[in-house]
């Protein structure tokens, strides 16, 4: 079956809308954490925009799988089957949110044989969508608010037309940025940086006049170099599969690259084994 992928990016939106205000419920409040099984943190927030965005997809598109980091025990020999999957992060970057610096995401991909072919990253605390779509190019848009306050199971809601004002009110990335010719930005995390990435700064910096370290957390790191106001994002750090599918389709859309560092292909996703190799995303340098 082939499917509208502007019509599901519509869908990807406004569930990544409802997480959001559904995380921002949570965020101004107080709030307990909780510890998963590899120790990483859990709050009712990540719990919450996991329900809000499966209800809200699955209503519309109940055959198409779904694979979320808070619903991730599917067996391989179950999702090996799947040609199509929703690929979920619902919020990206537990330790930023636990921080209150406002550096957190909602992840919404679709994976078709293996690669995304359709993205959403949402910024909640900004109001801000990066989204992407195969063949169409990526976008980043600061004003959705009012295109979202729509009953989306509603009869006679009208997906294309969401997408035209989407569009009209959306900014095409990248946005141009002047850099210097001698000059390299690269994108560090704000939890994650290790000996591996500061040796990959190091010799960027024997190459290049001035290296400038820019940090973010989550999946905004993607992003920086999807907009060109960074040039390159090193990440030699365990990741996950829908940590990085909406980004890598964004970053698609906008000329740059994601690729496995071994193998210098792009990253696949529904695989056995749902960690990532590690990887590069670079922007394309003009030569």
């Amino acid at each position: 079956m082939k499917y509208n992928f502007q019509e599901l990016l519509v869908y990807a939106i406004i569930a990544s809308k409802k997480a959001g205000d559904a995380i921002i419920e949570v965020y101004n409040a107080d709030f307990t954490v909780e510890k998963k099984s590899d120790n990483s943190p859990l709050t009712i927030a990540d719990k919450r925009a996991h329900r809000v965005i499966e209800e809200t997809v699955r209503k519309q598109y109940p055959e198409i799988p779904f694979l979320s980091e808070e619903g991730r025990d599917i067996p391989y020999e179950e999702r090996k089957q799947w040609k199509y999957l929703w690929l979920v992060d619902p919020l990206d970057g537990t330790k930023e949110f636990i921080k209150r610096n406002g550096e957190f995401t909602v992840n919404i991909a679709l994976v078709e044989d293996h690669r995304p072919v359709l993205g959403v990253i949402y910024v909640p605390v900004k109001d801000t969508f990066y989204f992407g779509i195969k063949g169409t190019g990526s976008y980043r848009t600061d004003r959705v608010g009012n295109l979202c306050a729509v009953d989306d199971s509603a009869e006679g809601f009208d997906s294309a037309s969401f997408f035209k004002n989407l569009i009209a009110q959306s900014i095409k990335l990248p946005t141009e940025i002047d850099n210097t010719e001698n000059e390299i930005r690269v994108v560090g995390s704000r939890s994650h940086m290790n000996k591996e990435t500061e040796e990959y700064i190091h010799a960027l910096e024997r190459k290049f006049k001035k290296v400038v370290v820019v940090q973010a957390g989550s999946s905004l790191k993607i992003c920086l170099i999807a907009e060109s106001l960074a040039d390159v994002y090193p990440r030699f750090a365990p990741t996950m599969e829908w940590d990085t599918a909406a980004g890598q389709i964004i970053a698609e859309g906008a000329g740059c690259i994601i690729q496995n560092t071994n193998t210098r292909q792009p990253l696949e996703y529904n695989k056995q084994d749902l960690y990532n190799s590690w990887f590069i995303v670079e922007k394309v340098r003009s030569t």
